[in-house]
């Protein structure tokens, strides 16, 4: 377990009635900006601008092969090679990180096989690697496979 320092990031907000919505720079578009939606685009920016994972390699919202349409990944980080490498379940501040919600994340990611399944509310973070024997939970993100630092 670990906690990401996240800095100062400039989101673009706007309201539309009584909604607020964020825009998403992955999918390109405004989105309803919910406590857990926060989370999702401070992870993004953490992850693309201070991590180093490349934006065009990540999907949002990504549909999980062989589960319903309501099944999907918060966010889906791809190695050079197009396959899945991490998936990334976020959850509201106020949402305890707790066994059931590794087991969401795991059933996610059965058919996907990626290798680092992270779980996040902002404040906490799980980051386990599912390559590993036994399964290993890591203490800070790892660099993404086509970057210099996991060379």
């Amino acid at each position: 377990m670990f906690s990401l320092q996240f800095p100062e990031f400039h989101f673009r907000i706007m309201n539309r009635g009584q909604q607020r919505y964020i825009f998403d720079r992955i999918r390109k578009r405004y989105v309803a900006l919910t406590p857990e939606e926060w989370v999702r685009q401070h992870v993004l920016h953490y992850l693309i601008d201070v991590a180093g994972y490349p934006s065009g390699l990540m999907a949002v919202e990504k549909r999980i092969p062989g589960h319903s349409q309501s099944r999907r990944a918060d966010i889906v980080v791809y190695d050079p090679d197009l396959q899945p490498w991490m998936v990334v379940e976020c959850k509201a501040p106020d949402v305890p990180l707790q066994e059931d919600t590794l087991m969401q994340i795991a059933g996610y990611n059965f058919p996907l096989q990626a290798r680092y399944l992270f779980i996040t509310n902002g404040h906490t973070c799980w980051l386990c690697d599912g390559h590993a024997h036994p399964p290993a939970l890591l203490n800070q993100l790892p660099p993404w496979p086509g970057s210099q630092a996991s060379t």
